[in-house]
């Protein structure tokens, strides 16, 4: 017992030296860095908390959050919802589930900057692909990323982007179900819907609950493809708080004030990923 617990520690170790010098140590630097006030990147004067009371006085900070918001709100809908219903299908189709996988699962592997590339072309007004496409049917071009719906537009690839991340997650849960359930339902009676409704759902709802934490927490993370497509434009319909940390710390050079920015991003992660877990609580169902 001993010797597997020496084993468990040294085998652990370089994964917590690790974390701690390029998780932990960075994040406590910033944190207290967020009690300064800064001139450039060595010259600071210890503020207290006027950095954050200059948070919740800021409009800029309080719009750029409720986008935040408003992007996880789409990204836990449709990301996992759509990676469900994916999951579902690809799991009933008895040739070609490989083919499916892979198709889902190929934007996981496009870097976020290549795939803000790929969409700023798209919604570009004079030669995007969209647009093209409507004067090809004879209609006129659209100005897509206007400040009505800038926003939408930015959301769709994000969305489309992970899809496949919670779609791999969902369909190898799904996957492990033991069929005598499915069996025995059938058995029973029980109809295709109800099999979902009844054995699917439940029996995944834990993993369904890690996907909502790792969207919800993952959307405060966007930056690449709001930044590429539209740079929190156009008159910050769509500044989200990973690009104006990004500006007032590296642009405008106000690292205290961005610092702040990023340990508020940071415990509104904690808390609703708290929160998530406290709504979807239930006991784990074995199989």
């Amino acid at each position: 017992m001993k010797g597997d617990k020496l084993y468990a520690f040294l085998f652990l170790t370089p994964a917590f030296l690790i974390s701690g010098i390029f998780l932990y140590y960075p994040f406590f630097e910033n944190f207290k860095q967020s009690f300064y006030k800064t001139d450039g990147f060595w010259n600071s004067t210890f503020i207290g908390f006027d950095n954050y009371i200059r948070l919740f006085n800021d409009v800029i900070a309080r719009k750029a959050t409720l986008h935040s918001l408003e992007l996880m709100l789409y990204v836990a809908i449709f990301q996992v919802g759509i990676a469900l219903v994916l999951a579902i299908m690809v799991d009933s189709i008895k040739r070609g589930a490989g083919f499916y996988r892979t198709t889902f699962f190929f934007p996981i592997v496009i870097s976020g900057a290549a795939i803000g590339l790929l969409f700023t072309l798209i919604y570009n007004y004079r030669n995007g692909l969209l647009n093209e496409i409507l004067v090809s049917f004879g209609f006129d071009r659209v100005l897509w990323l206007t400040e009505k719906s800038a926003l939408y537009m930015v959301a769709i690839p994000t969305v489309w982007g992970y899809v496949g991340f919670y779609f791999i997650i969902l369909l190898t849960t799904i996957q492990k179900i033991p069929q005598d359930f499915y069996e025995a339902a059938t058995l029973e009676g029980v109809t295709g819907f109800q099999k979902m409704t009844k054995i699917t759902l439940p029996l995944i709802v834990g993993d369904m609950k890690t996907c909502l934490v790792l969207a919800i927490t993952g959307a405060l993370k966007i930056f690449e493809l709001v930044y590429i497509i539209t740079k929190g434009g156009p008159a910050r319909a769509t500044e989200v708080l990973g690009t104006y940390m990004y500006q007032k710390a590296f642009t405008d050079g106000v690292i205290g004030y961005g610092a702040t920015l990023a340990v508020f991003m940071v415990f509104i992660g904690l808390s609703l990923a708290f929160i998530t877990n406290k709504l979807m609580k239930s006991e784990d169902l074995t199989y």
